[in-house]
């Protein structure tokens, strides 16, 4: 079985998306109504901005969710997914591809997300860090003895593949958790520069914006299973799809648990659409068995 997956922030790249726009017309056109409805020319950014322009929050994730679904879209007949995911934001464009929501709701809510997240990372200095080589468990442990030091909240935040999981908080609660995994036994223990603690109790401001931006969408019956970040299972009921999305915000993305439940439905066949090939090498350390690949 065909699964698709779309990456989340972090895929960027300056120069994303113009051989499509320069080389289709659909996406041109597409590229186009998104500059309308943003407000401003999102293109020109994605194609000659700088790195820190594109870094930013409010402008990373239209960018990748843009490159993403107009990605699949003009794959024409060969876009044909019997399952999808994404990773994070990618949740976003992997429910425009299966048909939940609207190419221009899509970009709404996305937008929306962003200013609401970049808003509570300004409010709230905070970070995260990638965890190489301990087990989840054992960084669950830590990270919960942490949590009650009162140096502020740390939580796990993605579980990317097995020996990969980022955690999200306060910053001197992860400086601490980075101490205390190093020490028992990390590889390493990474601090990410991302302006704020991403998927954990901090985003709950952001989460309240767009609640209420998502509860006034109109989402469809998909017209194949996404599998969702906060549980890793599918989901077709646009009701659970949207409180589920809702729910991400503050919840960590189950990747792992995402890639391991389409395996067991059956997926043989993974298809990464956006920027970058993150998502390609996770599923490869998370089973080794199933093709996994970009755009053919």
């Amino acid at each position: 079985m065909k699964a698709f997956v779309f990456p989340g922030q972090g895929a960027q790249f300056v120069g994303m998306g113009k051989d499509l726009y320069d080389n289709n017309e659909t996406a041109k056109e597409l590229f186009e109504k998104a500059n309308e409805i943003l407000g401003y020319r999102i293109t020109d950014i994605m194609f000659e901005g700088t790195d820190e322009d594109l870094k930013q929050t409010k402008v990373t994730q239209p960018a990748v969710f843009l490159h993403s679904v107009i990605s699949a879209i003009c794959m024409g007949d060969a876009f044909d997914p019997q399952m999808t995911a994404g990773h994070s934001l990618g949740e976003f464009s992997a429910l425009v591809a299966a048909g939940a929501l609207s190419f221009e709701d899509g970009l709404k809510l996305v937008y929306a997300r962003a200013m609401a997240m970049q808003k509570a990372c300004e409010a709230q200095p905070s970070t995260m860090a990638a965890i190489i080589a301990l087990p989840d468990e054992k960084i669950e442990e830590i990270c919960a003895e942490v949590s009650k030091m009162g140096k502020g909240v740390v939580v796990p935040a993605n579980y990317n593949c097995p020996g990969q999981l980022v955690i999200s908080g306060n910053i001197d609660a992860i400086n601490e958790a980075c101490e205390q995994l190093k020490a028992a036994g990390a590889k390493r223990a990474l601090p990410l520069k991302v302006g704020g603690a991403f998927h954990s109790p901090l985003m709950q401001p952001a989460k309240d914006e767009l609640q209420a931006a998502i509860e006034q969408t109109e989402f469809q019956t998909p017209k194949c299973p996404v599998y969702q970040n906060v549980d890793g299972k599918p989901h077709t009921d646009p009701a659970e799809i949207k409180q589920n999305l809702i729910a991400q915000l503050t919840s960590s993305v189950r990747w792992t648990q995402c890639v391991q439940s389409m395996i067991a439905d059956g997926a043989t066949d993974f298809t990464e659409c956006g920027p970058g090939k993150a998502l390609q090498g996770m599923i490869a350390k998370i089973n080794k068995e199933v093709s996994a690949h970009g755009i053919l």
